[in-house]
């Protein structure tokens, strides 16, 4: 029960400080041109699974985990092509990304198991 409850609360956590991050980045921290970019809109895919997590639903966590896996790519080829700012806020998507994907994959085989 404790796993489960950890997973949970990681991946909740990790999804909702990557929204933050994207917007944080795109609108004001490191923007693509000054003054915010319409980059601020991948954010938007995130927002999706959302209730399906809150609610605990299984395939949720399992697509969501798949969908991730973009913001990791993303955050990897910024970390390499940019600089300053805009390479370390890449390096913590990064990080944001492979902690909810991690806690997904923890939170599936956690409920798979408690059946």
């Amino acid at each position: 029960m404790r796993a489960i409850a950890v997973s949970y609360y990681c991946s909740i956590a990790s999804l909702i400080a990557l929204v933050i991050l994207g917007l944080a980045w795109e609108l004001s921290l490191a923007p693509v041109r000054p003054g915010g970019s319409m980059l601020a809109l991948k954010v938007l895919p995130l927002l999706l699974p959302l209730s399906g997590l809150l609610r605990g639903k299984v395939y949720t966590y399992q697509w969501a985990g798949m969908l991730v896996l973009a913001y990791l790519a993303e955050g990897a080829m910024r970390a390499y092509s940019d600089s300053g700012m805009s390479a370390r806020l890449s390096l913590i998507e990064m990080l944001l990304a492979l902690v909810f994907f991690c806690a997904s994959i923890a939170y599936v085989r956690a409920a798979r198991r408690q059946k």
